[in-house]
């Protein structure tokens, strides 16, 4: 602790020492005449208001001021959605609550509040940097100047350059103090967060919080800007079209590799590193079901994340100005059509199999939808959407019951609804893009098609990504758990297990007037200890 608190002031110094110059902080030099232009042959330009004024004064201010505000209503656009994305934190807080019991509220409840400001700090001191400093211009915020004149790190294989990582933003210094860099920030800060809050699902009810303290850093500065940089950042998956012809390179709208597929490859490790929960399995394989507490809660924070995503994946055009933007209204449309789909095939299928809904399969089943539709929301229409959500919904059920059957205990479907799913959602992209969107994504020329539609590359793009996601997650992830396990252990003990992580781990019961249970623990011999006393004092007597 004391050389946590020593590299914290440190880290803190050298932010106070840093330059305050900046790139274009008050935000007056963003947008201009040169904004103007767009995707559509018919877009005005300096000359044709200059030839309509005969002024070229005032013919550059209008100019200027059109540019600007197109950029100004880009920038309020990803900061909203931005918004909106912070606020999916609150629904998978009640969703992982909500399938946890009550004696572990608190502790699951502290997990989802602290992966919020963790994340923050991880991703403002390396993450962004790593993920976003490298070459990277993003047209719709004016150009973001200050990370397009940034330098991506580079290796050399087949005679082609693979982007590794980004080397400029590190604590938001220098000119990246600049309105559109910030913004960005902001907006991929909440994707990152997301991937971070993913784990704290498939590892709950047993997780040392401790560990899960030094497992944020890792994830926030290492695991996830590092893909992110590969897939987004102008990395070596983004040039796989450019370099090897393979379609328009990886792609991935809104993030079912970046952000869940990498969430939930590294809950997986950790799920399997934990082991199963104290009574989960019996001596002869067979499973106990451990019910949740609140299945309300899980419901109520299903559709905080269903609304959430209308932020997620619209907000990944990063503007709502100019033709190319307006795909946002085909975006959110498909979104809320694959949440659909996967609810209600979920619901056919646990009807068929078990008989009976089951309210927790089918709120996972709107969340598996919406995992899958993430990657090819700017590429599909209505009906591809309708069929990758509804694929994601019988997906979601059949993975929770295999993961079981190999003895992976997620108390919440963690890695059935992200991990799995976000595989899925990475290759619908190969098969389902269908030539709409998409001419110069990753600096290849028409749009984007997949396999069905005649380009095969595009689904051996995708396939790339999916094995790097699965290799780069899981491995690391696995790694960074071992040596956090040998430093500070990963599970908690036994007897506050069984007790409930509430006191022992956060201190402060999530209920504490509720009773707690005595009695045997599955096919373990071990037993619940007896309900602590209430300690309540007698009340006055009336005279």
């Amino acid at each position: 602790m004391k050389a946590i608190l020593i590299i914290a002031v440190a880290l803190l110094t050298l932010t106070m020492c840093l330059p305050a110059w900046s790139g274009d902080a008050g935000g007056a030099a963003t947008g201009s005449a040169r904004d103007i232009v767009g995707s559509t042959a018919n877009a005005p330009t300096a000359d044709d208001l200059k030839s309509a004024v005969k002024t070229e004064p005032f013919a550059m201010k209008v100019a200027d001021a059109v540019g600007q505000n197109r950029i100004a209503i880009n920038l309020m656009w990803i900061l909203l959605t931005g918004f909106l994305v912070m606020f999916m934190q609150a629904g998978f807080a009640m969703v992982e609550t909500g399938f946890c019991r009550a004696k572990n509220a608190a502790h699951t409840m502290m997990m989802n509040f602290m992966v919020y400001p963790v994340g923050i700090l991880s991703f403002w001191a390396c993450g962004f940097a790593l993920m976003f400093g490298g070459a990277t211009a993003v047209a719709n915020l004016g150009g973001t100047a200050p990370l397009a004149s940034g330098q991506e790190f580079t290796v050399h294989l087949f005679g082609k350059p693979f982007g590794l990582f980004g080397t400029k933003g590190f604590f938001l210094g220098g000119d990246t103090y600049d309105v559109a860099v910030y913004a960005l920030f902001l907006f991929q800060m909440v994707f990152m967060d997301t991937a971070l809050t993913i784990p704290t699902g498939a590892m709950a009810e047993r997780w040392k919080f401790a560990s899960f303290l030094a497992y944020g850093p890792v994830m926030g500065m290492v695991i996830y800007p590092l893909f992110g940089n590969w897939a987004w950042g102008g990395g070596w998956l983004a040039a796989l079209g450019t370099n090897f012809g393979l379609g328009h390179g990886y792609v991935d709208f809104a993030g079912s590799g970046v952000v869940h597929a990498v969430g939930g490859m590294v809950g997986l490790a950790g799920a399997m590193l934990l082991g199963p929960r104290i009574g989960k399995y019996n001596k002869d394989g067979s499973a106990n079901p451990i019910v949740g507490h609140d299945i309300p809660m899980a419901i109520v924070g299903t559709l905080i994340l269903a609304f959430g995503w209308f932020g997620f994946n619209p907000g990944s055009a990063l503007g709502a100005s100019g033709a190319g933007n307006l795909r946002i209204g085909v975006v959110a449309a498909v979104t809320m059509l694959a949440s659909a789909s996967g609810a209600m095939t979920a619901m056919i299928y646990m009807c068929k199999t078990a008989g009976k809904p089951d309210p927790t399969m089918v709120v996972n089943g709107m969340l598996a939808g919406l995992v899958a539709i993430t990657a090819a929301s700017g590429f599909v229409g209505a009906g591809a959407a309708v069929i990758i959500g509804g694929i994601a919904g019988v997906l979601v059920c059949v993975a929770v019951r295999a993961l079981d059957r190999v003895h992976v205990d997620d108390p919440v479907g963690a890695v059935a609804v992200h991990g799995v799913n976000g595989l899925w959602g990475v290759l619908a992209v190969g098969l389902f893009a269908d030539g709409s969107f998409g001419d110069r994504w990753n600096g290849v020329s028409g749009p984007v098609r997949g396999l069905f539609y005649g380009d095969a590359g595009q689904l051996a793009a995708q396939l790339v990504g999916a094995v790097t996601a699965v290799v780069w997650a899981f491995g690391v992830g696995w790694l960074a758990l071992k040596v956090i396990a040998k430093v500070v252990g990963l599970r908690s003990n036994l007897e506050d297990e069984i007790g409930g992580l509430d006191l022992p781990e956060v201190g402060a019961e999530a209920y504490p007037s509720f009773p707690q249970m005595e009695g045997p623990v599955g096919g373990t011999g071990l037993h619940l200890p007896a309900p602590r006393p209430l300690n309540l004092k007698p009340a006055r007597e009336t005279e």
